[in-house]
Order: structure tokens, then C-alpha cells, then sequence
């Protein structure tokens, strides 16, 4: 299975445009989109960035960002794609989602406890999902800040320490662009796709990533 992964588009529209173009001449299974559609935008914004992906022809995932506005999660679920305190499956792969991010201390729109983040992956994960979540996991190369501090979730470091999820696709953090592992857990932060950052995951035997700039 191959997929696309985004986050952190922040209104962008003609990232999404451009990125919509690119995969025109390729083969991939779905696309998954790991919140802060908008910049504190409405769901019309947030439904003018989705449209070029959602016009792909291929499912669409998401989660909400703790950037998007109030109305943003009950677009995606109008749009028959949020995956906020929900598992679906694309192809037999199940993939659970995390909207939001753990506490900051800028008191953005949407904001969890580490209770609550831990609350959603008990009551959806299955063995052997792929984890969506806009917050990386704590501690990792993907959730450090420009000044060197972790900004990420303890509750889903933890869970994935028990757990061992396949895969962690998330965002959140922009300077924490990359591939990480947390025991036998791959945790890829794609990077701002405002910035022009996507990653191509393609899920066999093993996981195989491209970060991949337009």
C-alpha cells in the first residue's frame, strides 16, 4: 500500500493545488492529513485547502490541528473523512486518529490532555495500526522546538512504547521534519506542507518512507 502524507498545510491552497498536480501521474492508495489545515480558519477555508486533495479520486484521512478553527472537525466529518477519536481502514490497514495537540502554553483552539490523548488511543487502537496524530510522540527527533525543548505527547510515547504501533504519521512541530523510531514504532513527521514538505510511505513487509519536497 502506498500513501501520501501531509500536515500543517495552514491555508495554503495553492500547496495543495501544486501537490494535487504532482500526484497526477502517480499510483498510491490514499491520502492522510495530520491537522492544521487552516491557520485558524473556518471550515470554508479548510474545505477550499482539502478540495485538490479530496479531487484525486483517492480516500481521504484527517485529523484536526490545534490551529483549525471550531467548526473544522465537524467539516470532516461532513466530508466523510475525520478521523478524530475514530480507527477506519483503507486496504485492511486500520488507522486510528489523534485531533488537536497535547497542552501548549499559547492556548490555541484545540488542545488535549495527556488523560485525554490517552482516552482515544484506549478505546480505538488496534493491534497493528498506523496512528495519525497531529502531536508527535514525546522525546523524538520530530517533536524538538527551535530551541531545543521536546513539545510532544508523553501519553502516546507512552502508548507506543507498550503498544508498538506500526507506524506514526504526525506534525504539529514544523521544525520537526523527519523519521524517528521509538522501539520498533516508525514516527514520520512529514513537514509543513505550506512549506512544500510531503512524504510518500509505502507499507509492505517492511515501511518505506520518502520525504519529499515540491
Amino acid at each position: 500500500m502506498k500513501l501520501v502524507a501531509v500536515t500543517d498545510i495552514h491555508g495554503n491552497s495553492r500547496k495543495t493545488r501544486e501537490l494535487a498536480g504532482v500526484l497526477e501521474g502517480e499510483e498510491f492508495d490514499a491520502i492522510l492529513v495530520a491537522g492544521d489545515i487552516t491557520h485558524f480558519g473556518n471550515s470554508r477555508e479548510a474545505e477550499r485547502v482539502l478540495i485538490p486533495l479530496l479531487d484525486t479520486g483517492r480516500p481521504v484521512l484527517a485529523v484536526h490541528g490545534n490551529c483549525d478553527g471550531r467548526d473544522v472537525p465537524e467539516l470532516l466529518e461532513e466530508l466523510g473523512i475525520g478521523l478524530h477519536d475514530r480507527r477506519r481502514e483503507i486496504g485492511g490497514i486500520g488507522v486510528t486518529g489523534i485531533g488537536g495537540s497535547n497542552l501548549t502554553p499559547f492556548g490555541t483552539v484545540w488542545e488535549l490532555g495527556e488523560d485525554e490523548i490517552r482516552g482515544i488511543l484506549k478505546r480505538n487502537y488496534r493491534e497493528g495500526d498506523v496512528i495519525l496524530s497531529h502531536v508527535p510522540p514525546y522525546g523524538t527527533k520530530v517533536d524538538r522546538v527551535r530551541s531545543g525543548l521536546h513539545a510532544g505527547s508523553r501519553a502516546l510515547r507512552d502508548f507506543i512504547e507498550r503498544k508498538s504501533p506500526r507506524m506514526v504519521v504526525c506534525g504539529h512541530i514544523h521544525e520537526g521534519t523527519g523519521i524517528d523510531r521509538v522501539g520498533e514504532t516508525l514516527v514520520v513527521n512529514p513537514g509543513p506542507l505550506f512549506r512544500g514538505h510531503y512524504a510518500v510511505l509505502e507499507l509492505g513487509k517492511g515501511i518505506k518512507v520518502e520525504l519529499r519536497k515540491l
